[in-house]
């Protein structure tokens, strides 16, 4: 039977590096993992989360630290997430790159259900891992699960500051039996085991500061780039493939429900029906790109609101302003002055 959970062969880059600053023979351990070397040169690939659950564990038991997570984690690049990564370096502020990270979890791996929740001065960055079908075994490892959340705070200290320090981490599994004082001095604070889920909480205020690299002209296109890159990983899943057709055709004005059936081959009827099974329908998915992506194209001052309600496939510019009124509760102009400061 096919691995139902897989992650990013990309995310297999920082491992071999991790493996050579150990001394530990990478292609051995790929080997005896079960990971095909070839396998890798797809950029898009996937790798089972067994394999990945192997490969720490193979590693932890030639150090004699038990530390190989963080050691994956220094060897992070923004590359090894694929476009993902670039989005969130051009990402407005720390809080938006993690978003990205929610939104689009399913281009890294989807052995878990990630969310973000904001709660006073701490922004909770929250994994609830997935169990095994057939038992109530954890799709991850404790070791692969450090391994993620030292990850997220590498590339959130190369976003923000190297000396961000986290306000406390969460793990969901017991403390195990070595030494974990390589996970306070790596986060920076206190480390709770035998959590309901793994956490990673920031200090709010410092999460919501602009970032230097953030762009908001190229990230809509790497928000281009991820919505067709998570189209081609869900292949069957229907929704994404929606909302793909309608970001294609937008800016020439927004498709109807019976153009997208027909790119499909599908009937309107059918359609309508499975979206109504994944719990959504067309009306919503499309008014959903449109907010998601006047947001981004408000904070670009080069973009005057006309060209915006265009972009967006409004042919008529009070309508656009009534939807941004629904969305926002402001008018396009006001919005742009008090939020972001902008005449």
């Amino acid at each position: 039977m096919t691995e139902q959970y897989s992650a990013l062969s990309g995310l297999i880059i920082p491992f071999s590096r991790a493996m050579e600053a150990c001394n530990i023979d990478g292609k051995q351990a790929l080997k005896a993992c079960g990971i095909d070397i070839l396998a890798l040169q797809d950029q898009e690939a996937r790798i089972s989360s067994q394999k990945f659950n192997f490969l720490v564990d193979y590693c932890n038991q030639k150090l004699d630290s038990n530390d190989f997570s963080i050691q994956v984690a220094k060897q992070f690049h923004p590359g090894m997430f694929h476009v993902l990564g670039y989005a969130m370096m051009s990402s407005g502020s720390l809080k938006d790159a993690l978003a990205r990270i929610v939104k689009y979890k399913q281009v890294l791996s989807n052995s878990s259900e990630l969310s973000l929740i904001e709660d006073g001065s701490d922004l909770i960055f929250n994994m609830n891992l997935f169990t095994r079908l057939d038992s109530d075994e954890k799709v991850l490892s404790l070791s692969v699960v450090e391994t993620w959340l030292a990850t997220i705070v590498q590339f959130s200290r190369e976003l923000v500051d190297q000396t961000l320090a986290l306000k406390k981490v969460f793990l969901c599994y017991p403390k195990p039996d070595h030494d974990t004082r390589y996970l306070n001095d790596y986060f920076q604070c206190d480390v709770e085991f035998n959590a309901a889920t793994s956490m990673l909480v920031f200090d709010s205020q410092q999460a919501n500061i602009p970032l230097l690299s953030g762009n908001p002209q190229i990230n809509q296109i790497h928000e281009k780039l991820l919505t067709e890159l998570l189209s081609r990983v869900n292949k069957d899943d229907l929704t994404n493939m929606v909302i793909t057709i309608i970001c294609d055709t937008l800016p020439l004005g927004a498709p109807s429900q019976t153009d997208v059936a027909m790119q499909l081959n599908m009937s309107l009827r059918n359609l309508q029906r499975k979206l109504h099974e994944k719990g959504t329908n067309y009306k919503e998915i499309l008014d959903d790109i449109r907010k998601n992506l006047t947001l981004g194209y408000i904070t670009q001052k080069h973009l005057s609101i006309s060209e915006i309600s265009y972009l967006v496939g409004f042919s008529d510019t009070s309508n656009f302003n009534r939807a941004f009124r629904r969305w926002t509760n402001q008018a396009p102009g006001k919005y742009r002055t008090d939020t972001l400061g902008m005449d």
